[in-house]
């Protein structure tokens, strides 16, 4: 059992990668893009391709990717200035055709708008975050949406509370009466701790097995599941079971 106490939220804010859609998809579809480009510049472009999804799977958001991914395709460290321009040029500037969301998760942003405020906070570049929101066709669900690096550079990025605080000024909504839905501890939960609010856990996605610290309010295995809860104290403010 779930216990909320004191006063239920005023708002829902939602992160968007492996928590509205599984984001190993878009990564798989931005590396044979930047594999594409590899080929047309005179590079091996299987090679770099291979290279880069095992880089994106050590790790999604660690800089420096394609330029570890050519050192292990065999470019010499000398030849990188000449090609990761480029490539760099291909990844964010990739535009997937379709990213499907995970199962419920339309009906459920649909329940969440229709009992409070909603927003989502997402970090990255603000260009491939547009890209990826419009692929999974969510975005009319979604009116608020603010990247991290366009209000504060790669600085502000979870768990800095600036972006977050920014999602509550626009939800018109105080920053500790919100509720975030998210899939990282160290992100979603930390910046939700970050201003005195609360956060529901979702262990799917890249991060599914990493440990629950920070501690969230609440942790289940999928969006619909998390909306479930979410809508329960939104609606009755009491103990809500999961």
């Amino acid at each position: 059992m779930t216990d909320w106490t004191g006063p239920p939220p005023l708002g829902v804010v939602v992160d968007l990668d492996d928590t509205l859609y599984p984001q190993a998809h878009y990564l798989a579809s931005a590396a044979a893009a930047v594999g594409t480009a590899a080929q047309q510049v005179g590079l091996n472009g299987a090679s770099v391709h291979a290279a880069l999804c095992a880089q994106l799977a050590a790790g999604s958001d660690a800089g420096g990717t394609i330029d570890r991914a050519l050192l292990a395709a065999g470019v010499p460290p000398a030849d990188l200035p000449r090609y990761v321009p480029a490539l760099v040029r291909a990844f964010t500037s990739h535009v997937p055709p379709a990213l499907a969301p995970y199962p419920g998760v339309e009906i459920a942003l649909r329940d969440l708008a229709a009992a409070a405020p909603l927003g989502c906070l997402t970090d990255g570049d603000p260009g491939i975050q547009a890209a990826k929101l419009t692929a999974t066709g969510l975005a009319p669900l979604l009116p608020i949406v603010v990247v991290t690096d366009a209000v504060g550079g790669r600085g502000a990025r979870k768990p800095h509370p600036q972006g977050l605080l920014t999602v509550a000024e626009r939800l018109g909504a105080p920053a500790d009466r919100l509720l975030v839905i998210g899939d990282r501890p160290g992100k979603d939960v930390a910046v939700a701790a970050a201003v005195g609010a609360r956060a529901i856990r979702i262990r799917q996605g890249e991060y599914a097995a990493a440990p629950d610290e920070p501690r969230a309010w609440a942790v289940t295995d999928c969006f619909p599941a998390a909306a479930e809860l979410a809508l329960g104290v939104l609606r009755l403010g009491t103990a809500v079971t999961h």
